[in-house]
């Protein structure tokens, strides 16, 4: 990929961001009883350190949100929760504090085995499409 194409990708996904993102913080498209909805995921800039969120599409399957990315290299939501995995999420307008397990081209986390043995069949379906390019990441509630 080139590196004009890479920015001309960055600042369309941030066009798109900054009108999506404040809506579905507010809980406009999504829903918290539709399996699959819009959600804003939180997380810490992996270089500024800095609050960053990105509206993404997940699936609910139990207590989990799943979200994920064709553009798994490339994604910085992926690459920060690489780096800090306690996130939080926005879903029918309220913020969720989650632990986030990564399923990226060339890491699985190993924290993967203690979730419920469905979810780890699961991962190890994510693990194959991340050697396809995908990034996966598997929301966790946060223990309280």
């Amino acid at each position: 990929m080139t590196a004009s194409f890479a920015r001309i990708e960055q600042g369309v996904f941030r066009c798109l961001n900054a009108v999506v993102e404040p809506a579905v913080r507010r809980g406009i498209g999504s829903p918290t009883l539709a399996p699959a909805s819009l959600i804003v995921l939180e997380t810490v800039g992996f270089k500024s350190g800095e609050k960053r969120r990105t509206p993404l599409w997940s699936v609910g399957l139990g207590p989990y949100r799943i979200v994920s990315t064709a553009r798994g290299k490339r994604s910085f939501w992926v690459k920060n929760l690489v780096k800090q995995h306690r996130v939080r999420y926005y879903l029918g307008g309220r913020a969720l504090d989650s632990d986030a397990i990564v399923i990226a081209p060339g890491k699985v986390d190993p924290r993967a085995q203690r979730l419920h043995p469905v979810m780890r069949g699961i991962t190890n379906i994510m693990a194959r499409l991340a050697r396809e390019g995908w990034a996966f990441a598997i929301l966790v509630p946060a223990r309280k």
